[in-house]
């Protein structure tokens, strides 16, 4: 077992491990996390997708529904450009790492006001951030987020957590969040690229449900006017589609304007995204079922999505 340091953080405690004998999977090598940090009571869901499929703006406008249906909600964004909030609070706000790294990572030092942030309607935001470029881990920047989190007792009267996590699944220190949600939701739109990623993603969910509670709860079609390659590749692998977002341009100027669809001046496209959006939260508030998925080689991918 290797010590993994960095010249800016202590990490007397941070591992790797390596080995078929890793809970994480075979050949796991990632940041071993604290196995007493848990977030307590509240539901906590995963997003995921392919990188600029929209997450973030999925992710904030899933808050903000779970915060109309009376929710207290915390959205932790786990990027290094540190947006993930960006339409809740109107700003970029500074990250965890930023903040510990002003009080040379004595935590104890900080107040939950340096680093969760209102955003709108009552959501609670937390920025992650990430490690520097070419060094260290983000399963390091997630451990400590949710450490300061517990800390501070700002979990305990939360109902929703929903982690907005970093692209494509790369490594393990991004699927970390896995370990501390209940279910993982994956945003995909309706083409190939989206698709192959969704495949290593729920690949990533079903190696972590093996050893904790997280399940794949189901498809975020996001824009995407028709779903026939989603609809194909969820009937391979046992998903399903849980809520679609066609591809409307009053989405992509609620980011331009900094705000979330539910701030948008009401038409019939934006009504519509916006009870999408709260049917949606009321069903995974309600429970979604857990779904058991085999997700498929490159190969058979591109046979059955990739060729006429």
């Amino acid at each position: 077992m290797n010590t993994v340091t960095t010249t800016h953080v202590p990490l007397s405690s941070l591992t790797t491990r390596r080995g078929p004998s890793h809970p994480d999977g075979e050949g796991s090598v990632q940041v071993h996390q604290d196995p007493t940090l848990r977030i307590g009571t509240a539901k906590v869901f995963a997003v995921y997708g392919k990188g600029g499929i929209g997450k973030s703006t999925t992710s904030s406008n899933l808050s903000v529904a779970f915060s109309k249906l009376g929710k207290r909600v915390l959205q932790i964004g786990c990027d290094p450009k540190h947006d993930s909030t960006f339409t809740l609070t109107k700003s970029l706000v500074p990250t965890v790492i930023d903040i510990l790294e002003t009080v040379d990572f004595h935590s104890e030092e900080l107040r939950p006001e340096d680093f969760v942030f209102p955003g709108y309607n009552g959501v609670m935001c937390v920025e992650a951030g990430g490690p520097p470029a070419g060094t260290g881990c983000g399963g390091y920047v997630v451990g400590q987020t949710v450490k300061l989190l517990k800390e501070h007792h700002l979990l305990d009267e939360t109902d929703v957590v929903i982690f907005d996590v970093l692209g494509d699944v790369v490594c393990g220190g991004f699927a970390a969040p896995l370990q501390h949600a209940d279910r993982a939701l994956v945003v995909t739109a309706n083409d190939f690229d989206s698709i192959f990623a969704m495949n290593r993603i729920v690949a990533a969910i079903q190696a972590k449900s093996k050893n904790y509670k997280v399940r794949l709860g189901g498809v975020i079609a996001n824009r995407s006017n028709a779903t026939d390659q989603i609809d194909r590749f969820n009937k391979r692998v046992g998903l399903k589609t849980m809520a679609q977002f066609p591809d409307l341009d009053v989405i992509r100027r609620s980011r331009l304007k900094k705000a979330t669809l539910f701030e948008m001046d009401p038409t019939v496209e934006v009504e519509a995204v916006q009870h999408e959006y709260l049917r949606l939260a009321a069903s995974l508030w309600a429970g979604a079922d857990p779904l058991e998925c085999a997700p498929m080689k490159d190969r058979d991918i591109f046979d059955l999505l990739g060729f006429d």
